[in-house]
């Protein structure tokens, strides 16, 4: 046997050889492809016929366990050869793969751990100052550095793309010259990406759609005018490329994006059978298993009886009769020595000793410590202990010494911290077990964390206990008299062994006496120690193996314990081998990674010799990585004398403690054996051999024999513990005298666990006797040798198929080991993300890789994962070196990192997430209905009892005879004002919290006369003309506004620019005064001076600037004659704004549409002249304008005017002049509603003594174009209740382009209503009513009562017909206030005729409405209105252009950004946009840079539970990037133009693969 084995591995190794040379010829590019797989066949087509035969012959000698089971099985002397196996199938399954390119994520510098690669410095731009960046970062929205004041860049830019290989920062491309030092991708990605992007986006007029349906562009329905959104004024439009939408797209960016979907468009596995969809709701289908995957085809397995357990003469009745006999027998017979961080023994324990001091110990705990003259132990009592791994001659003793006070030690690790990993589920053990007592070390007690009072602290979580110390001088000598009872082994508990579980929870295990010395003689034999061997433990003495063989089998042979600390391992791995070496032991316990450690340093030891050792036991044999240590670790020391049958792998469990041991070679047992296996058949709980597919195979060894007087059997994971067949893979259980007895404290968790009954196939037992899991998956191979394959607790099923953690991380580190990450240091597990497990692999990144070097190898391991076990990982994360949760001795505390990566609190430095490949149980994207024909729809209402979703407000005509009220002309209204209210002041304009001025209607008057008089003879303008007010917020806006009037102009208000972001603000102004046609600027003389400033000039053109006036000096004339309109339908002012969407549309507001507007409102809020207003919001567009410039005029009420910049500077003003002014009814926005409750929410007890009262209130709106936002409102409520405000004041408004003003909640009429819809039903287009804390249920509330003279109807978007009552449909308006139209530069207003003149397709198809462009509902509730009616509550959804179309389901993104919000506590903000189909989320980070990558897992697992899409790319920016109009809206469109022209200076850009 011998010789075949040797011309086996000759064989091998001529193979090998050959085909390296070949490889290594074509990797150095001597030989082509064709070439090198033709020569391949020729040279080692000798070999291949002796590797088949010798396989098969090897696989023959492997007895078969059943008819369909093959295995190969061989023997250890010709199979080291395989050790590298798993890497050399890794090497060529990655091989397999062309080199994908994938987009890497994009980092800021300040966020990398190290780079690689030297900064470069662009030429010329080294002197850009800080303050130059500074003012680019305020304003990067909208403007772009111009090139043309950089030449070189260009050049230099291309330099960089071209010569570096590190991971290129979205914020460092040419828009920030002066920026951070940065490089980029790799030539080849960029140019092949940007080429593949060019090409795709000539030729097709749609982007590629990756989610399965088109997206539907809302704006080709809807089309809007004079964008805001285009190329900033000095643009390279080189550099620029459009989508087909005609979106400009800076190259950077949109590359990384093409890379992405040329990624996504590769085929994908077969999906798994999908959700389906059922009316509203998507449904899981029952996982359907499938039908070709393999099934066991074995005989029932019959349960493995072990060696009997020996009778022997003398052996002690108890485990302390031993340590009483050899204290007493031989008591200077060494016991432990213990070894210090140098290697050196600092002390050697003998059995007299432990005997003595043990007894002391136990005398001191029974009788001198005691509570209130009450000892404070009696026996049974636990007692923890709190003992350093570097001191195992203090634990020992103290473990004998409870023992022999009949206590029950609850050994637990030191707790260096209060937050160390675990430790509050520790303080949990301890606290159910009832322990008051902790004994330690005086060097431990010192070292451990104290309170202020000088005592140890009390940890999170744990009880309060009494620590006391066991040194010598704290315990007294026992009287002579005294002993200490020495019983017969019993089922009493003897000691609690603690374990923590897959989900992290920590529970004990009670091991009895009896157990506990049963346990000891079966190891005994199974091992076959003896009196005064010397044994060397590396492993934790507290626990486990190292808890069995050196603290209790050792003194039950009087046996001498070396004890290798773990702080010394750390220092010099090699130590174990030299204290072998030294101290000639016989037997080892260590672990696989010690042994791998040991290889790292061997090189420094030449003379240490193993031949001493029998015995090498690897305690986590199980593992399958530990197959190639131990491989490894013989082919190197072989040659020092290490057999090779002495390595014993064993397998073990804390409730069943030690399963199987290899034995060792003296005991004449059947040689070890070897299977490899097919991944494949594991996944799907069979044992196969894959004979194509040589690459996913899993190569596992023995773990030995069953332990002596052990039952073994393997029963199914699942359900009844069914016995499993000879080929299927099951859970091992264990029934022995030699196991745990329970779980302390949980009765239902033991009956589970370790009183299991296995049945038959036909459901009878095997046996009366209970067996226990052991938590370990395995099988019973040849020569009754027990296989372990993974463990439950690693257990991880995705889809149905099992994989295991350990498996997975082999093959991580397999990808170029130990290059990148450190071995050892890497976590494999499953999170529940939508009804399935998804992998998670996070890996410690050594500091020395560069970024590209890391990214490469990740997505490395996710091909060889992939290919190997056909599985996609869901999430690969690299964190920093030494900054995983620590287990004891060193390892990682896998569920401690897994509730990391949940709470977001891992803090990567690499992250990379798979959705699009492992998340294939999306619902099937929405098929749309073949349209449904208007007869269908008004018939379909009438049978199932709805009525058309139709209401409206009060008759004006009824309410309000009086002609005056009727009056169009606003002009009018205010010269009779000007005579009836001679004296009072109708405006009170506040600043910095002072009254800065005020006005009369007379003050307006002559002050508005004055500036018709500049304007006609100044500007010398006609009648018709646009003027431009640029004015801030004051009297002197209002006043010129009239002006216009009295002069025949038309007003059109604009905000002035920003002196200290002239860049972004001022563009926007300009662009407002060319499309309105503004031939006059009136402004003041300080903005006058900065519109022709240098600054200005640097962001437009400022010599193209109109006329330009200021009215700072009026001169005191009146004009000759006031100006009245002819008609009422003349044009009054233009309103112009930026949409949500980034469009300027400005509409045109006639006469009669504004005087009927302050009707409206007159009527709805009751502002009568006696009544005060307080106005916090924005006079230069919709409803703020309009309560600004025009209510006060025409119902002659008292505004106070509080301008929302104020409240930067001094939040409580607005509510200070609510308060002081006894204000009854009050406007404001969102934005200023959620200033004042983040800036004022801890000072309402402040606002209390300054004598702030909002008892007054009766309403407070907020203005706003957007769903009502409930959970500010309510938050506002709730935090100024205490200052007297009424829950039931808060209301909301709405309006739009069309109508400024279709809902106010007004002074009377029903409390606004709030209804609960079902959010999956919202996006199919259905409102669907659920209870109040449904799954998927999302609060609307009513947007405020319909506006006297208001009609509103709900049609359909596509067919505009009516529907019915409670339906989801575009929201129509029919009012005498509508605006008449969009007013543009090209006076193209055919196009948008449909939006202010349109009609129903059937039903009433005579009257005119407006299309507000919002989708909502119309319900009739149950309260009655002021005329005695049941009410009708609108309820506004969301805006139609908004609106993401996906899967071919309509979202909203106010919903998606609500989850994600509430995903992290650190995103302060977030908005989604949708580019080429991808859904792009960008957050806003409020806290340090090291969490920005903690979001992208987070962000993508919320988006996906909830909404059930797929995250195409995370964003996360600083604080403030993200757009905001004066109303408090998101202006994503903007955010998506600056993303793609790369100005967010972004923290981190994850692109999901």
């Amino acid at each position: 046997r011998f010789r075949s084995c040797c011309s086996g591995m000759s064989v091998h190794l001529h193979y090998r050889l050959r085909d390296f040379t070949l490889s290594f010829c074509f990797s150095t590019g001597d030989i082509t492809q064709k070439g090198y797989e033709k020569k391949r066949g020729k040279l080692l087509s000798p070999y291949i016929p002796q590797i088949q035969g010798e396989a098969a012959a090897l696989r023959c000698w492997g007895r078969h366990v059943g008819p369909a089971q093959s295995v190969c099985f061989r023997c250890t002397k010709c199979y080291f050869l395989f050790s590298d196996l798993h890497t050399e199938a890794v090497q060529a399954a990655l091989a397999k793969y062309k080199e994908r390119k994938m987009p890497m994520p994009s980092k800021r510098r300040s966020v990398l751990v190290q780079s690689s690669v030297e900064a470069c410095t662009p030429p010329d731009t080294s002197s850009a100052s800080e303050d130059e960046g500074s003012l680019r970062r305020q304003g990067r929205i909208a403007s772009s550095t111009p090139y043309q004041a950089h030449p070189n860049v260009e050049h230099w830019f291309n330099r960089v793309i071209q010569g570096s290989s590190t991971s290129s920062s979205a914020s460092s491309t040419s828009s920030h010259p002066g920026g951070r030092p940065h490089a980029a991708n790799s030539a080849a990605n960029t140019v092949l990406a940007d080429l593949m992007a060019h090409t795709h986006l000539d030729n097709h007029s749609a982007p590629p759609d990756v989610t399965g349906l088109s997206e539907r562009s809302m704006h080709a329905e809807r089309p809007q005018v004079a964008s805001v959104r285009g190329h900033p004024r000095g643009f390279n439009h080189a550099s620029v490329m459009e989508t087909g939408d005609g979106v400009p797209v800076n190259s950077r960016v949109s590359s990384k994006i093409q890379q992405l979907l040329n990624t996504l468009k590769r085929p994908k596995r077969p999906p798994l059978r999908e959700f389906f969809v059922d009316d509203f709701e998507e449904l899981l289908d029952v996982q359907q298993p499938d039908p070709n995957q393999p099934k066991p085809e074995g005989t029932q397995m019959s349960p493995l009886e072990g060696d009997p357990l020996g009778v022997v003469t003398n052996w002690p009745p108890a485990l302390l009769a031993s340590l009483q006999r050899w204290g007493t027998m031989y008591p200077k017979s060494p016991c432990l020595t213990a070894l210090d961080n140098a290697g050196k023994a600092v002390y050697t324990l003998t059995y007299g000793k432990l005997w003595t001091r043990s007894q002391k110990l136990a005398y001191t705990l029974l009788n001198k410590l005691s509570s209130r003259n009450e000892p404070l132990l009696r026996p049974g009592d636990r007692v923890a202990l709190v003992f350093p791994n570097n001191d195992p001659v203090m634990f020992m003793v103290a473990f004998y010494g409870c023992l022999l006070a009949e206590l029950v030690p609850v050994p637990i690790e030191v707790p260096l911290t209060r937050k160390d990993a675990g430790s509050q589920q520790i303080g949990f053990l301890l606290g159910s077990c009832g322990v008051t007592l902790a004994l330690t070390t005086d060097a431990c007690q010192k070292g451990l964390p104290k309170a202020q009072t000088g005592e140890v602290a009390t940890f999170k979580g744990w009880p309060r206990l009494l620590w006391f110390v066991t040194d010598g001088k704290h315990v007294v000598k026992p009287p002579k008299d005294w002993h200490p009872p020495i019983r017969d082994a019993s089922n009493e508990i003897a000691y609690i062994e603690y374990k923590t579980s897959k989900e992290g929870s920590t529970m004990g295990i009670t091991i009895s006496h009896a157990a506990m010395l049963s346990h000891c003689h079966a190891l005994t034999q199974a091992c076959g120690y003896t009196e005064g061997e010397t044994i060397t433990n590396v492993l934790d003495f507290k626990r486990d193996a190292g808890l069995w063989h050196a603290v209790l089998a050792s003194v039950m042979n009087r046996m001498h314990v070396i004890s290798i600390p773990y702080s010394l391992m750390k220092v010099n791995p090699l130590s174990w081998i030299q204290k072998v070496h030294t101290y000639k032991a016989r037997v080892a316990v260590v672990k696989s990674r010690d042994m791998h450690w040991s290889l790292l340093a061997q090189r420094d030891q030449r003379d240490i010799s193993l031949i001493s050792l029998r015995m090498l036991i690897v305690a986590d044999g199980a593992n399958p990585w530990s197959i190639s240590s131990c491989d490894a670790f013989l082919n190197v020391f072989q040659s020092r004398g290490l057999r090779p049958e002495v390595i014993c792998p064993c397998a073990s469990s804390p409730e069943s403690m030690t399963v199987a041991i290899r034995r060792p070679p003296e005991m004449g047992i059947p040689p070890p054996g070897k299977a490899v296996l097919s991944m494949s058949g594991l996944s799907h709980g069979v044992i196969r051999v894959d004979t194509e597919e040589k690459l996913s195979v899993l190569t596992v060894q023995d773990v030995g024999q069953a332990m002596p007087g052990a039952r073994v059997c393997v029963v199914r994971v699942e359900g009844t513990p069914y016995l499993c067949q000879t080929d299927e893979v099951g859970e091992i259980c264990v029934s022995s005298g030699t196991i745990g007895v329970a779980y302390y404290g949980l009765p239902g968790m033991t009956k589970n666990i370790f009183e299991t009954i296995p049945v038959t196939s036909s459901g009878s037992p095997i046996s009366d006797r209970p067996f226990t899991r052991t938590s370990l998956m395995g099988f019973i191979g040849p020569d009754n040798l027990v296989f372990v394959v993974g463990k439950m607790d690693g257990l991880m099923v995705v889809s149905g198929r099992r994989h295991n953690a350990d498996d997975v991380v082999a093959t991580a580190l397999a990808v170029e080991p130990m290059k990148f990450v450190y071995r050892g240091r890497i976590a494999v597990f499953s999170v529940s993300v939508l009804h399935d497990e998804r992998i998670v692999v996070v890996a410690e990144q050594r500091p020395d890789a560069s970024e590209e070097d890391s990214f490469q190898w990740m997505s490395r391991v996710l091909q060889a994962i992939d290919s190997i076990h056909q599985v996609g990982v869901y999430c690969l994360a690299l964190v920093p070196a030494n900054t995983l949760p620590k287990a004891p001795l060193g390892g990682i505390h896998i569920s401690e990192t897994k509730q990391r990566f949940l709470e977001g609190a891992l803090h990567p430095c690499n992250v990379l997430m798979c959705p699009h490949t492992c998340v294939t149980n999306l619902p099937k994207p929405r098929q749309k209905q073949p349209e449904v024909g208007p007869a269908s729809m008004i018939v379909g209402n009438l049978v199932a009892g709805k009525r058309i979703a139709q209401a409206c407000g009060r008759d004006v005509a009824q309410l309000e005879d009086n002609d005056q009220a009727r009056k169009f002309c606003e002009c009018k209204r205010v010269s009779n004002h000007a005579v009836e209210t001679e004296h009072g002041h109708v405006f009170f304009f506040l600043n910095q919290g002072t009254v800065a001025s005020a006005a009369s209607c007379l003050q307006l008057h002559k002050r508005a006369e004055r500036v018709a008089v500049v304007l006609m003879e100044k500007g010398r303008l006609n009648t018709g003309d646009h003027v431009a007010l640029v004015y801030p917020p004051g009297i002197d806006l209002i006043a010129s506004f009239y002006g216009c009037l009295y002069a025949g102009c038309v007003p059109v208000t604009v905000r002035p620019p920003h002196p200290q972001n002239l860049a972004t603000t001022l563009p926007t102004v300009k662009m407002i005064v060319e499309v309105s046609k503004s031939v006059c600027i009136l402004t003041t003389q300080a903005i006058m001076k900065l519109l022709k400033s240098k600054e200005a000039a640097a962001a437009v053109d400022v010599k193209t600037w109109p006329l330009v006036l200021d009215t700072d000096d009026l001169p005191r004339k009146r004009p000759l004659q006031i100006y009245k309109p002819p008609t009422p339908e003349m044009l009054a002012y233009l309103d112009f704004s930026v949409s949500t969407t980034g469009i300027l549309a400005g509409v045109k507001m006639s006469h009669a549409a504004t005087s009927a507007l302050c009707r409206s409102i007159k009527l709805q809020c009751e502002l009568y002249p006696s009544r005060q207003i307080a106005i916090c919001l924005d006079p230069y567009c919709g409803l703020g304008f309009a309560l600004w410039c025009l209510c006060s005029v025409y119902s002659g009420h008292q505004s106070i005017l509080v301008p929302p910049l104020e409240l930067e500077t001094n939040v409580s003003l607005w509510l200070s002049a609510v308060s002081q002014y006894k204000v009854r009814v009050t406007f404001c926005s969102y934005s200023i509603m959620e200033m004042c409750t983040k800036g004022l929410g801890a000072q309402t007890e402040a606002l209390r003594l300054r004598n702030v009262n909002l008892s007054c209130v009766r309403t407070c709106m907020v203005v706003a174009e957007e769903r009502p936002r409930i959970t500010l409102t309510q938050s506002f409520s709730k935090i100024f209740k205490d200052l007297g405000l009424s829950p039931r004041a808060v209301s909301t408004t709405f309006g739009c382009r069309v109508n400024v003003a279709i809902c106010l909640q007004g002074t009377a009429g029903p409390d606004p209503t709030t209804v609960y819809v079902d959010m999956r039903a919202l996006r199919h287009d259905r409102v669907r009513l659920v209870e109040r804390g449904s799954p998927h249920s999302l609060p609307l509330m009513e947007s405020g009562k319909i506006l006297p003279g208001v009609k509103v109807i709900i049609a359909n978007t596509e067919t505009k017909g009516p529907l019915g009552d409670s339906h989801l449909g575009e929201v129509w308006v029919s009012s005498p206030h509508n605006a008449t139209g969009y007013y543009t530069v090209y006076g193209e207003e055919a196009l948008h005729a449909d939006h202010f003149n349109t009609k129903l397709s059937f039903g009433d198809t005579q009257t005119v409405w407006a299309r507000t462009g919002y989708l909502g509902f119309l319900r009739r509730t149950e309260l009655t209105d002021a005329s005695g009616e049941r009410h009708d509550a609108l309820y506004v959804v969301g805006s139609l252009d908004e609106t993401l179309e996906l899967r071919g389901m309509r979202y909203h993104p106010i919903d998606i950004e609500t989850s994600v919000i509430r995903s992290h506590k650190s995103i302060a903000e977030c908005a989604v946009f949708t580019w080429t189909n991808l859904l792009v989320v960008v957050v806003e980070l409020e806290g340090p840079e090291q969490e920005a990558l903690d979001l992208v897992a987070l962000v993508t697992n919320v988006v996906l539970e909830e909404h059930y899409l797929i995250v195409g790319v995370v964003v996360v920016v600083d604080p403030g990037v993200i757009p905001i109009n004066s109303r408090g809206e998101k202006q994503r469109m903007h955010l998506r133009d600056g993303f793609l022209a790369d100005q967010l200076d972004p923290i981190y850009v994850a692109y999901n693969m």
